[in-house]
């Protein structure tokens, strides 16, 4: 049953994935908190829509309002983590904590080339060839109860330029004085080039830590559900409000 003090958790699914990308998580916390996974622009069953980070927030502030029950915990993953650290700033009062998975890169300057060559080699590659080779990826490394909802939603690769186009340039450790909930960065231990700025983005919040998922890489959630679900819900146990 849930409990009353708990806050809603809001999944926010990354690169061209959708809202089934969280089916383990939402399998194993349902029972104990309100929980919901959104599609961002262009994703999953919003595919036809056109990507903006403005609307992406948007969708994440209604996902917090259809659960009630005060501000939520939100759960972001690489361009979704994103969208999360500009969903805080624009909606505070909204935000319980905030799990930044695969999102504590900078995007500016330098550290923004490996997004760039994605973007930029993405669009020259036919969609169904990348769906395919998406599909006997995730099918050789996962169990299909992991990652059968992520196949069956298919992929947005047609929204990728898009979103990164404007993801790129501006996010960095700075980024993390917008936000004014505490902070969990929870990253793969082997996702080198996404958790490259970890510690950096850990110094700029007074109320972030960092924690690392063992073997894990960019899809940690995937490469170890449980471990992840469970840091989500250790987390959001201790952002519940203290009883008077």
């Amino acid at each position: 049953m849930t409990a009353p003090d708990t806050p809603p958790i809001v999944f926010v699914h990354g690169t061209r994935f959708s809202a089934g990308q969280w089916s383990p998580q939402l399998a194993a916390l349902q029972g104990d908190f309100r929980i919901a996974a959104v599609d961002l622009p262009g994703h999953g069953a919003r595919s036809a829509q056109p990507w903006s980070l403005t609307a992406a927030t948007e969708i994440i502030s209604s996902a917090v309002d259809s659960l009630g029950h005060g501000p939520a915990l939100v759960v972001g993953h690489s361009l979704g983590g994103y969208a999360s650290l500009e969903f805080a700033r624009r909606f505070p009062e909204q935000v319980r904590g905030l799990v930044l998975a695969g999102a504590s890169a900078s995007t500016i300057g330098r550290w923004a080339t490996p997004y760039r060559w994605v973007a930029g080699l993405v669009p020259r590659l036919p969609a169904d060839r990348l769906a395919r080779w998406n599909d006997r990826l995730l099918r050789r490394l996962y169990p299909p109860e992991v990652v059968a909802a992520t196949i069956r939603a298919g992929y947005a690769f047609h929204t990728l330029p898009a979103a990164w186009g404007e993801v790129l340039g501006r996010f960095d450790a700075g980024s993390m004085r917008h936000v004014a909930s505490p902070v969990l960065i929870l990253n793969g231990e082997k996702d080198t080039v996404f958790r490259s700025g970890e510690r950096d983005f850990a110094r700029a919040h007074p109320h972030a830590r960092v924690e690392l998922i063992p073997r894990a890489g960019h899809l940690a959630n995937f490469d170890d559900p449980g471990a992840f679900t469970d840091a989500v819900r250790r987390f959001a146990r201790q952002s519940a409000p203290s009883r008077s």
